[in-house]
């Protein structure tokens, strides 16, 4: 008999499950819930939604937008759960939480070819078809023997990143490209400060309001290449100056002169289309995060693709140890899925999780995977997370930043997205997942 194991029964599990158990394939789930449940947890429903009830924009010019819109091509289960039981919020698709987790839990409980099995799982078949998704607090004896797997040091269980932002948003007239002494060609772009601008910058930084810590995603002993820029500003005026933003070895050829102060910004992606903060992990909340980095020169219009966060997330490090299936390299008969595979947001792990199962399938049928071109959402979300080229590896969720631009380029916003939905929506038509 033809059959796949799925653990963990988060979205990510659940939709993995939903997607091979309707390809006519057996499933065995496995959830730990009632018999444990992690700090977060607060019922013994699946799929549940810890820190939010919404699932983000609906409109199809968003990257949220266009994320739903190709998961619904895949009949997914979530979104099915989201249309029954949605509640008003503007434009964005918000849910009732423990409608949501219920109407999912009574959907998988119900097919006939899902067997849920209550148990806490620490050992894992690795000579079976297997789907990973026992999301961000993975911890114990199954976090290590998944290190295991993973090549060793692998797997991270903090997440501590800087906001990302595009390049073309960047104001050039403001900036320069270099690294210090010379070293590293056009590796960083620079973003100078004088004294009074560092001056304003700092002050609004320490007394930016930060965003409050659950107490499941609190690490004791945050190091110091992982302390948050607002606390470590609040060692001293100089602090940072330098620290992540000292000026030493570079001269701004604007003026000749070495700066104040530099906020550098390091290629997040192959394409360069896509810049990160360096030493800019943040707990800031996202509005003041906007404010506040925005004060720095050659940032004042920047569009973020990602805010900076700092929370408790295992998640593996993909890139290196992935294939774009989301099978192990190492052993294609493990997939990994939702946030422990590198995704960050409820929807974003979800897909994965179809993906996944999809692939699981595929592998047992011995039939090509399911890998998605990488101008539609989905597409480039795993494509980004599989990128062998990515360095220092945090989660990444849906943005346009990481779809490849249409040529010629359209300068209005609102158009652009609207054109890379189209493009991606107008290919899904011809398919049949």
């Amino acid at each position: 008999m033809k059959q796949i194991n799925v653990i963990g029964a988060g979205l990510a599990g659940c939709e993995a499950a939903f997607a091979i158990a309707n390809k006519g394939i057996k499933v065995n789930l496995y959830e730990m819930k009632p018999n444990k449940k992690t700090p977060a947890h607060k019922n013994d429903n699946f799929a549940e939604l810890v820190c939010s009830n919404s699932l983000k924009a609906s409109r199809v010019d968003s990257a949220a937008g266009l994320l739903k819109e190709e998961m619904r091509q895949f009949s997914s289960l979530c979104l099915q759960a989201a249309d029954s039981c949605s509640v008003a919020a503007g434009g964005a698709l918000a849910v009732d939480r423990e409608l949501f987790a219920q109407y999912i839990t009574e959907k998988i409980k119900n097919h006939p070819n899902i067997t849920v099995i209550n148990k806490v799982v620490n050992e894992i078949p690795t000579d079976l078809i297997t789907v990973i998704a026992t999301g961000p607090l993975t911890d114990g004896v199954l976090a290590e023997n998944i290190s295991k797997l993973c090549e060793g040091g692998s797997l991270s269980f903090y997440d501590a990143a800087a906001p990302i932002v595009t390049k073309e948003s960047l104001d050039f007239s403001k900036v320069f490209y270099g690294a210090r002494y010379g070293k590293g060609g056009d590796d960083y772009i620079n973003c100078p400060m004088n004294k009074e601008e560092y001056t304003v910058f700092y002050n609004e930084l320490i007394n930016a309001e930060s965003a409050p810590i659950h107490e499941f995603d609190k690490q004791p002993n945050v190091y110091e290449g992982c302390m948050p820029i607002e606390i470590l500003a609040k060692r001293g005026e100089d602090s940072i100056r330098f620290g992540p933003l000292k000026p030493v070895g570079l001269r701004d050829p604007r003026t000749d002169h070495r700066p104040w102060a530099v906020v550098q910004l390091r290629a997040e992606n192959r394409e360069g289309t896509l810049y990160n903060l360096v030493g800019f992990q943040t707990n800031l909340k996202f509005p003041e995060q906007k404010r506040v980095f925005s004060l720095i020169p050659g940032l004042e219009n920047a569009e973020f693709m990602r805010f900076g966060v700092m929370h408790r997330n295992s998640f593996i490090n993909s890139p290196q140890i992935l294939g774009q299936d989301l099978s192990l390299k190492a052993n294609p008969n493990i997939f990994f899925a939702g946030q422990l595979s590198g995704v960050e947001g409820y929807m974003e792990s979800a897909a994965s999780g179809i993906i996944a199962g999809l692939n699981a399938v595929a592998r047992l049928n011995e039939t090509d995977p399911v890998i998605l071109p990488k101008f539609t959402m989905i597409g480039a979300l795993l494509g980004y997370i599989t990128d062998e080229s990515v360095s220092n590896f945090q989660p990444m969720g849906a943005n346009f930043g990481i779809i490849p631009e249409l040529l010629p380029h359209i300068r209005d916003k609102r158009e652009r997205y609207m054109a890379l939905s189209q493009r991606s929506l107008s290919w899904f038509k011809e398919k049949e997942f």
